[in-house]
């Protein structure tokens, strides 16, 4: 489940819009799943999605950078 930064590095804007939409949809289902059985993985998937949300933040700072 995990996706490291070097993962996120290789992917491209699509790719990692793309799995964030999954995430988000994942963390919904595991908040329900939590409500259920007690269990959860919610702490992992939100970071992931900050890892992501993180990586494009600075991938649009160095666009502007550079201009």
């Amino acid at each position: 489940m995990t996706t490291k930064y070097k993962d996120i590095q290789k992917m491209n804007l699509d790719e990692r819009n793309k799995k964030l939409k999954e995430l988000k949809l994942e963390l919904v289902k595991s908040k329900v799943g939590a409500s259920k059985t007690g269990s959860s993985k919610t702490k992992e998937i939100k970071r992931i999605i900050a890892r992501i949300l993180t990586f494009n933040t600075l991938e649009k700072k160095e666009v502007l950078n550079k201009k």
